[in-house]
């Protein structure tokens, strides 16, 4: 699996509901880093600390490619704040990608969608950093 695929079956797992930036970001960082190899082809995501923790703006070019493939939408939301979903051609291709994978990855996946997508900003935001204080050293994060 290539970064572009597993960004694909990180949004597909969402079922066409769309991330916020901290979101997409949060799972692309969750599910890399604890399915260690995930990605198997071309480079992997490299997650350094930063601003409001781990982040890798390779995940958004994916994203975009994405959406260049008629596979995702990047929309506007919450005024300033962009959104990534993946459209109905994007969550059947993901479903494809999902299924080729061994099923403790695609449930983790999964959970990993719905964890991300239940909390707001703050929340998550320090929830990772309680798993990951390796990603704080870099915070601005306040909450």
């Amino acid at each position: 699996m290539n970064r572009r695929e597993l960004t694909l079956a990180i949004l597909a797992a969402a079922d066409g509901k769309p991330y916020t930036p901290v979101q997409v970001q949060k799972a692309a960082f969750l599910v890399t880093r604890n399915i260690p190899g995930i990605v198997t082809e071309g480079p992997a995501f490299n997650f350094a600390p930063y601003d409001y923790g781990p982040f890798d703006s390779s995940v958004y070019s994916e994203v975009e490619s994405l959406q260049n493939q008629g596979l995702a939408t990047v929309g506007q939301s919450y005024g300033r704040w962009r959104t990534y979903a993946a459209n109905q051609a994007g969550i059947e291709a993901g479903a494809q990608v999902l299924a080729a994978i061994p099923e403790a990855q695609r449930e983790y996946i999964l959970e990993v969608a719905r964890w991300v997508r239940s909390l707001d900003f703050a929340t998550l935001v320090k929830s990772v950093y309680q798993a990951y204080p390796d990603m704080k050293v870099n915070s601005i994060f306040q909450g």
